[in-house]
């Protein structure tokens, strides 16, 4: 890890991080917080909906719009993320909520694409799930959940450490 962080502290990204001037680490700071919302809160509400709530709102149309908001949420908190940190990565080396933030997004993107591989998921167009796909789905949803709190919550003790 420590390799990776010295590697992108000096890389061409973090001089220009570095170099921009006071006000640059925070617009992208607030980018962050944007991305980070704005996948979170399409997160939120498609998770809530596999969690059961809404029964009645079929999953194709909470999907619909949810799903390209969290990827263009994630692309923003993704891109943003490696700036702020380029901008000192060196700090972060023994940073342990560095090493739960990280992990808890990756099992957040596993568990969505092991979600987008179940039958009750890619015959969300054609059907409602079954009971016992929705059961597959409720997993998937509070897993969701669950990943992407700990990735909020370790991104934001970050600053404390």
């Amino acid at each position: 890890m420590l390799e990776l962080l010295t590697w992108l502290e000096g890389s061409a990204l973090g001089e220009a991080m570095r170099g921009m001037g006071v006000w640059t680490y925070g617009v992208v700071n607030l980018v962050h917080v944007l991305g980070v919302s704005t996948l979170f809160g399409s997160i939120l509400v498609l998770d809530l909906r596999l969690l059961g709530l809404w029964p009645g709102i079929p999953l194709r149309t909470v999907a619909t719009p949810t799903l390209p908001l969290a990827a263009a949420g994630l692309t923003l908190a993704f891109l943003s993320g490696i700036c702020m940190i380029a901008t000192n990565a060196i700090d972060y080396v023994d940073n342990p909520f560095l090493l739960i933030k990280f992990p808890a997004i990756g099992l957040g993107l596993l568990n969505a694409a092991v979600l987008s591989r179940l039958p009750a998921w890619t015959l969300r167009e054609s059907r409602e799930p079954s009971p016992a796909d929705r059961r597959k789905l409720a997993a998937a949803g509070g897993t969701s959940l669950a990943c992407w709190l700990a990735a909020i919550s370790a991104g934001r003790m970050l600053g404390y450490w």
